[in-house]
């Protein structure tokens, strides 16, 4: 078959395809515009890392070491107002340490030779962040700080940026229906195509209050004070096209 009729038979049977979509025709004056927008908001949850790292002379004395400081820091949590289950395990490893390393070579040469280090992931409402971050490192979360800032309900700005969108997309319709001397009608067809932000969940423990007046927190915070925290702010994009009729 000769190429050119070939091209000219699959841009037919393209043009069929997407008017079972679309309908444009004399009967059915069309519009399209494809444009996006953006809405953002402060973060309203925290997930922060905690974490510590301790060295000892052998394996029993570090790994004793670690869990009374892995139980200070969790009890801390705990007794601080986070529930449980905003507390996630994340890593937890006692390892030889390397002489050969930098970073271990005057540990090693102090005679120390075991190292332990463990993480956790703790959710909390973004304006405790900085209350729970200082309870921990105030209770031996020596190696603690990054903050992943998220929202309880991003589907409502990700909805929030989709109506800006379309807003946007009539309005710019409308201007080009008044240059072809048009009238703008009725929105005939839409789309919403929402780019990735990442990755982030959406974790909610409703209200955590927490609690830095107890006895056992008293004496290790009374003469500091949190890190002064702010959110982030959360931005989620939405691309529409949208096809309007005019009149």
């Amino acid at each position: 078959m000769n190429p050119l009729k070939l091209a000219v038979i699959l841009a037919c049977a393209v043009m069929s395809a997407n008017a079972q979509q679309i309908q444009v025709s004399q009967q059915n004056k069309t519009i399209a515009i494809s444009t996006s927008d953006d809405a953002s908001a402060l973060a309203d949850t925290a997930v922060i890392t905690v974490g510590f790292s301790t060295w000892g002379k052998d394996q029993d004395s570090t790994y004793a070491s670690a869990s009374k400081t892995s139980n200070a820091v969790f009890s801390a949590l705990t007794a601080a107002g986070v529930p449980k289950a905003a507390i996630t395990s994340t890593g937890q490893r006692l390892s030889p340490i390397d002489p050969n390393s930098d970073d271990d070579k005057t540990r090693y040469a102090q005679g120390l030779r075991f190292a332990f280090n463990q993480t956790w992931q703790i959710t909390v409402p973004a304006p405790q962040a900085a209350t729970a971050l200082h309870v921990a490192i105030a209770s031996g979360a020596n190696n603690s700080g990054d903050i992943q800032w998220q929202l309880k309900n991003d589907g409502a700005l990700q909805a929030e940026a989709a109506g800006k969108a379309l807003q946007h997309a009539r309005e710019i319709a409308s201007q080009m229906a008044q240059g072809l001397g048009a009238k703008l009608g009725a929105l005939v067809y839409a789309s919403n195509q929402t780019p990735p932000r990442g990755i982030f969940a959406n974790m909610g423990f409703g209200n955590v209050e927490l609690n830095t007046e107890s006895a056992s927190m008293e004496t290790r915070v009374k003469n500091l004070a949190p890190l002064a925290i702010a959110p982030e702010r959360i931005t989620k994009s939405a691309t529409v096209y949208a096809v309007f009729a005019i009149e």
